[in-house]
């Protein structure tokens, strides 16, 4: 039980994460009937599932939500923005039962007694009640008058539901078909019909009509069905709630067990009558009024004109829907539920394939077996197979970024609601696939950013409107895949960076001396510094410092780099640049001092070989190398990271073209070119330390360690007299 018990928690995170993407497409206006059911349906399955494990705490709160989301469902209430505020609070609470219960825990009285009455008004159709207040009771009043009747045909026929006495136990009469996948799922007819009749007194009739003879037998087939006649108090909802599990898996019908008792015989009324003065009492009858005739009429009264379609939907509309449900469930691809822990076992595996794989070719290559030989053509398959499993075993880790993306409309408003602005958010590239881990740790840094752009980024509506700007907002989020990296922007309209502000709170805060100079991208960068803020007033959303320096440092722990373009008075661009996965990468494996390091592939543009008209000396130290009537810094790597002092002669290595993620491009100079390979990314911090210029490392075919080079922290190094200082104290 303990590991169905899991299961049912883990499947608890996917229908809140789903519920509360409903409720925010809802909120955008997007009523369609599939939304709406989507939102229901994960409220009422994780009230299924908690009642199974007596969750009672999470169930009665997941029953209140239920009955209110139930009279959206069949459009006895509108899902108004003051609506959804109380169902996305709802969805709060509801995600904190959840916790509650996994954690063995109780969620405290104050948290939700409140929305449980906002609630419970909502299922009673008496609207939106302020938070805390309790609903509204039902209108009563007494009145006596001398009232004045008139001669006229009543066919008192359509009122028999509400004059016609009780005629017993109520009951249901419920048809209960299985599919073979009940079966298979582990569900058993027997035990089903067992509770059901814990609710009352049953009577069980089976159908064996589509049962075949034992020479067409499927042992996996389902050829009984059955009718289940239940005499209970209970509803039609607690009676269905013993097949949350099964649902989808049969077919299930419900009709009343008897019909309404036949009144008595009331003849149509055609002559005057007489009455007297009564006392009346006037009840408010739920959901829909009841009109009242005019006086003139005096034909028999008209059927009443059909309810909305959306409010009242036949039997049969219900099971259509259903039969649809299971077809398109049906035609959704197989999945399998596996531990994560198992998924990084097999990467890790996968790993240390590729590992040996490449010691194989190295020690056939030792060996002298020629190229065209059986064993090096095995060899090369192997290769190729090896590369294969392990794409395939990449792809098992890679999800979309939807999940993260989806929590950030919530944030939005909340975040808009607070600062008194209008905001739109936009976002792009949902389907984009990354490693889980990447993801898993992508949602503070975008968090911080998208709260900084509206905090920040974003002017108040008033201003907006005097510098010709819409009163709203705009706040974009798009993902992309970009040369073997995944690419994550956080973009707005606002004012874009103050820069001279910016320059002095810098100053005022100590973070860099007065007569420094710098230009409008290293002001830009200033934001990252540890304690910058410019915010006037700390307030729940900003102030305190502790900002960006966290978003650029959670970035670069992924070994990704992050980004700066603004434009006063348009806007600004925050732009995230992440691998795709912590585990393997492409590389070109070079030699510098004797020492072997690994290039990312992807931040090489080209290989070029310096010549003495190509090379020219800068200042003090500093080399450029022209390429195409241009001149870009020439870096040597051997002497940035302390491998040694320099090269006298650029003309005996080779430089390499490169690209940072700002689109700055440098040339690396590396004394030879070993290869291009696929190496397996090992954390040195893990297992070392942090190095200055170093990403990562890798176990070569050959069985050596090889660093794996941070190109854009070279870079950056070479330009900064104190990050190359800090270089070389670390050397």
């Amino acid at each position: 039980m303990a590991a169905i018990k899991q299961t049912f928690f883990q499947e608890c995170e996917e229908q809140l994460t789903e519920l509360e993407a409903g409720l925010l497409q809802l909120d955008d206006g997007n009523h369609d009937s599939e939304v709406v059911n989507a939102v229901f349906r994960a409220v009422h399955s994780i009230k299924g599932g908690a009642g199974a494990f007596n969750l009672t705490a999470l169930v009665q709160f997941a029953h209140v939500f239920e009955s209110a989301m139930d009279r959206v469902r069949v459009g006895k209430l509108h899902p108004s923005p003051d609506v959804l505020r109380v169902m996305l609070r709802a969805a709060d609470v509801l995600a904190d039962f959840v916790r509650a219960a996994r954690e063995d825990d109780v969620v405290p009285a104050e948290r939700s007694a409140g929305i449980v009455l906002e609630l419970k008004a909502l299922a009673e159709g008496q609207g939106v009640a302020p938070a805390g207040a309790a609903p509204a009771p039902a209108p009563v009043a007494e009145a006596e008058a001398e009232l004045e009747f008139i001669p006229i045909a009543i066919d008192l026929s359509s009122f028999d539901d509400l004059l016609a006495p009780p005629s017993g136990p109520a009951g249901f009469r419920i048809g209960f078909k299985p599919h073979p996948a009940l079966y298979a799922n582990g569900n058993e007819a027997v035990i089903l019909i067992r509770e059901v009749g814990r609710l009352g007194t049953l009577r069980v009739t089976c159908d064996t009509d589509e049962a075949p003879g034992l020479d067409g037998l499927d042992p996996e087939g389902a050829y009984l069905f059955w009718t289940l006649e239940l005499e209970t108090d209970k509803s039609e909802a607690d009676v269905r709630s013993i097949f949350d599990f099964a649902e989808y898996d049969c077919v299930l019908s419900f009709e009343p067990l008897a019909a309404p008792a036949a009144l008595p015989d009331l003849p149509v009324v055609e002559t005057e009558l007489e009455f007297h003065a009564i006392p009346v009492e006037f009840v408010a009858l739920p959901d829909e009024p009841v009109a009242v005739a005019p006086p003139a009429i005096e034909a028999p009264l008209a059927p009443s004109p059909a309810a909305p379609r959306a409010a009242v939907e036949p039997p049969h509309a219900e099971a259509a829907a259903a039969g649809a449900k299971r077809e398109v469930a049906a035609a959704a691809a197989p999945t399998i539920r596996v531990d994560l822990e198992r998924v990084d076992r097999l990467i890790n595996l996968v790993g240390e394939l590729v590992i040996n794989q490449a010691m194989l070719a190295v020690r056939v290559t030792e060996a002298g077996l020629a190229r065209v030989s059986a064993v090096a053509v095995g060899l090369d398959e192997l290769e190729q197979l090896t590369r294969e499993i392990q794409d395939s075993v990449m792809a098992i880790r890679a999800q979309p970024v939807r999940s993260v993306f989806q929590r950030m409309p919530r944030l939005v408003r909340e975040v808009a609601a607070q600062t008194g602005k209008t905001v739109r958010l936009v976002t792009e590239g949902e389907g984009t696939e990354v490693d889980k881990t990447v993801i898993e740790r992508l949602s503070d840094p975008l968090t911080h950013m998208i709260r900084n752009a509206i905090d920040h980024g974003l002017e108040k509506p008033e201003k907006r409107l005097a510098a010709g700007k819409p009163e709203e907002g705009l706040v974009k989020l798009v993902a992309l895949h970009r040369s073997g990296r995944i690419v994550i922007e956080v973009s707005d309209d606002g004012g874009g960076i103050n820069r001279e502000r910016v320059r002095q709170i810098a100053v005022d805060k100590g973070l860099i001396s007065p007569d420094a100079k710098l230009t409008d991208d290293e002001i830009d960068n200033l934001i990252f510094l540890p304690g910058f803020s410019t915010a006037a007033v700390v307030s729940d959303i900003s102030g305190r410092g502790v900002g960006m320096d966290v978003v650029k440092r959670s970035i670069q722990a992924l070994g990704g780099r992050i980004a700066i373009s603004s434009r006063p008075g348009e806007g600004s661009t925050f732009t995230m640049s992440l691998p795709l996965t912590l585990a393997v990468l492409d590389g070109m494996v070079v030699t510098v001092a004797d020492q072997t390091l690994v290039i990312p592939l992807t931040a090489i543009v080209e290989t070029l070989l310096p010549r003495s008209t190509t090379v020219h000396n800068y200042g003090e130290g500093t080399r450029l190398i022209g390429v195409r009537n241009g001149f870009i810094p020439l870096i040597d790597v051997g002497e940035m990271l302390q491998f040694r002092p320099g090269v006298d002669d650029p003309k005996t290595g080779i430089a390499l073209l490169v690209e940072t993620e700002g689109g700055a491009r440098n040339a690396l100079l590396v004394d030879a070119i070993q290869g291009q390979r696929q190496v397996v990314i090992k954390s040195l911090e893990t297992n070392y330390g942090h190095v200055p210029g170093i990403a990562a490392a890798t176990i070569l075919g050959d069985g050596r360690v090889a660093l794996i080079l941070d190109v854009d922290a070279v870079v950056s190094a070479s330009r900064d007299d104190a990050a190359a200082q800090s270089f070389a104290l670390a050397g």
